[in-house]
């Protein structure tokens, strides 16, 4: 039962946002003030910004930039970036 809710409260994160590719999502980052800031193990770039006086990092991991992003990875890469969803709708 336990799994069956955390399912359902991931879910709920992500619902409503529309197919967003990665490089649509990297220049969301840069037009808000992300800069690439270093490149990760394998296919992992992250990106580096401040956003309300603190200092953000958000791991991007795609393979090609002109993939999807799938659901509960895109909310998550807004979480990390502390952008509000609007900006990726």
């Amino acid at each position: 039962m336990a799994g069956a809710i955390e399912w359902r409260s991931r879910r709920v994160v992500s619902r409503g946002l529309p197919g967003v590719t990665f490089d649509a999502f990297v220049k969301i980052l840069e037009a808000n003030g992300f800069a690439f800031h270093r490149q990760g193990k394998g296919s992992h770039a992250i990106y580096r910004g401040g956003v309300a006086g603190e200092v953000k990092l958000v791991v991007i991991a795609a393979h090609r930039m002109s993939d999807d992003v799938k659901p509960g990875t895109l909310a998550s890469m807004i979480r990390q970036s502390a952008l509000p969803k609007k900006l990726f709708r």
